[in-house]
């Protein structure tokens, strides 16, 4: 019975990829067909909060979409078509040297912080110390082109938050890397089942040394996987994003946005709870940005890709719980440090 419940498990996860998937599509299609057949015609039979949910969640979804299909794109040609042997050539024998390396090496694996967890996995099992494993971790979601062009399409270089966000995120993941290079054990920070994943001797199927048939089998795999994942954040994320526009009082927000302090930790806390692809966020937290201090806005492009709450739970799978607490810690007082400095120069 158990071997027959391990056989069906990925039957079953593909399966809910493709209605996941299916679901997004449908509502995609939907919002772009009333957005066609009214044009500038007022939606009559909607009360005005109605008018402006779907005027809101419309717009980010506009914008958002063809930036999320150039990530799913590159996000294929890393994982399916590029040898792994050739990223470990690059890296220098310093271990500090080597950690700002691979904190910068999402620009040749731009894939949302959905697809870092297996992939740092991966790379822990390669032969990668933890803590080099935990520094991409960190930083592939913000030091990535996909997430920088993407921001810099919505903010460009006003207030500094797209600078902020680069640099910050570049920071944050080293001194991350530096912290847990420090433990006497680095090993002890994995769950223990992962750690005797590890022990084992790496195949070399994942060099991609197969045929370009069974390449585009897994490319058509991945580029599922993918879209399961996020074009299904993308619709729930412009959703939400509208949703707090209309359904929170304006001075409720204005009160919250123009406090240094507020706007930082009530952007944070609003990262943390919708946990919204890297990709998109930019799209998500632009509505916001005529109310909350530019600090609050880097704050929430900062916290959510490293830690919310979906990340939390793919990550509970590699690192224990005290790691995870720890981790946490220092990237939430990390984000509000740069966020608070952001608004006080700003």
């Amino acid at each position: 019975m158990t071997d027959l419940l391990t056989r069906d498990r990925p039957r079953v996860a593909r399966r809910a990829q493709r209605t996941g998937l299916l679901v997004a599509a449908g509502v995609l299609a939907l919002v772009f067909v009333v957005r066609a057949l009214t044009g500038d015609i007022a939606l009559v039979d909607l009360p005005n909060v109605g008018q402006d949910l779907v005027t809101l969640t419309t717009s980010v979804l506009i914008e958002s979409l063809g930036f999320v299909i150039l990530g799913l794109l590159i996000s294929v040609l890393v994982q399916v078509w590029i040898p792994d042997r050739w990223i470990v050539k690059v890296l220098p024998r310093n271990a500090t040297a080597r950690r700002m390396v691979i904190s910068v090496l999402g620009v040749l694996l731009p894939v949302c912080e959905c697809g870092n967890v297996p992939l740092s996995r991966g790379l822990i099992a390669k032969g990668f110390s933890v803590p080099e494993a935990m520094t991409f971790l960190v930083a592939a979601p913000i030091v990535n082109p996909v997430t920088i062009l993407t921001t810099f399409q919505v903010f460009g270089f006003d207030d500094g938050i797209l600078v902020s966000r680069v640099v910050g995120g570049f920071v944050i993941a080293n001194l991350i890397g530096w912290l847990f290079s420090r433990h006497p054990a680095p090993q002890r920070l994995l769950t223990e089942s992962f750690a005797a994943d590890c022990a084992v001797p790496a195949s070399d199927a994942h060099d991609h040394d197969h045929d370009h048939g069974s390449r585009w089998q897994e490319s058509r795999d991945v580029m599922a996987r993918e879209s399961a994942a996020v074009m299904p954040a993308l619709v729930l994320g412009a959703f939400i994003a509208g949703l707090v526009q209309v359904a929170v009082p304006r001075s409720v927000l204005v009160t919250l946005g123009s406090n240094p302090v507020w706007s930082v930790l009530a952007l944070m806390a609003l990262a943390f709870v919708i946990s919204i692809c890297s990709n998109i966020d930019a799209f998500f937290i632009l509505p916001f940005a005529s109310t909350f201090l530019p600090g609050g806005i880097v704050a929430f492009l900062l916290f959510g890709p490293i830690v919310d709450i979906k990340m939390l739970a793919m990550m509970k799978t590699t690192f224990t719980t005290t790691t995870l607490v720890q981790l946490t810690t220092v990237v939430a007082l990390t984000c509000a440090a740069i966020g608070l400095m952001v608004n006080f120069y700003a």
